[in-house]
């Protein structure tokens, strides 16, 4: 009985000491590892947008691109001819340094302040490969539970912009959950939580194919049918439109 004691006792010890850098070894290693991460250079998805309104729910085709180190672009479409609204174009676009938003809804803008900011940190294939060298911090906070189980919570901080609470299954280290608080105009300061779940092997990398997002101001669902990696992409479709 004593062994058994000391042996829960030690369990705990050895729990409690997790760093995390440990769990961020762990992470990278359940989604792939280092050497197989190391080796993409881009990802292409391709999926289904869902947006809940007051008016039901609205689904039409997403595309999302990733170049490293932090460019991406987001294209939505939608059809809201059954509100009066007609097709609309959401199209997000990140160069490394400068993000414009062509939004046929709420017109074309610069992005600027705390969503220009999380687009910079927003390293592919993720923050978390490289963070020391691409000058961000993460701290361990205690568990929390997300659903029934029991997740790693850390705190993900660039220089500028808002920091990030993430969230990774303790048994898994598969990130199931992340919040953000970003300042967007006109709205003001907003969190938003988004959920992972349906992760599926591509290409030896472990891709959550489902995620759940929601906020004061809206909720949405992406699901994702297709990935791709490593193509050659077009560089001028993370710019800012010349005309």
């Amino acid at each position: 009985m004593v062994a058994v004691v000391a042996l829960l006792f030690g369990s705990a010890h050895a729990a409690a000491a997790q760093t995390a850098d440990e769990i961020i070894e762990q992470h990278l290693a359940a989604i792939g590892g280092r050497a197989a991460l190391g080796k993409l250079t881009s990802r292409m998805m391709a999926g289904t947008f869902t947006v809940s309104t007051p008016a039901g729910e609205f689904s039409g085709p997403l595309e999302i691109w990733n170049q490293a180190p932090n460019k991406t672009r987001t294209l939505i479409n939608l059809d809201l001819a059954n509100v009066g609204v007609g097709k609309i174009t959401i199209d997000q676009r990140f160069d490394g340094v400068t993000g414009y938003a062509i939004d046929t809804l709420q017109g074309n803008r610069d992005i600027t302040g705390d969503q220009l900011e999380a687009m910079r940190a927003g390293y592919f294939p993720t923050p978390l490969l490289n963070y020391k060298q691409n000058g961000l911090s993460v701290d361990l906070m205690c568990k929390e539970k997300v659903g029934d189980r029991d997740a790693f919570v850390l705190v993900v901080k660039a220089k500028t912009g808002p920091p990030i609470k993430q969230y990774f299954d303790a048994t898994t280290f598969m990130l199931v959950r992340q919040v953000v608080t970003l300042d967007i105009a006109p709205l003001g300061p907003m969190e938003q939580t988004t959920g992972f779940s349906d992760d599926r092997e591509v290409d030896g990398i472990k891709i959550a194919h489902k995620i759940v997002s929601s906020s004061s101001a809206q909720s949405f669902t992406v699901t994702i049918s297709k990935v791709e990696h490593n193509a050659a992409l077009d560089q001028t479709q993370f710019s800012k439109p010349a005309n």
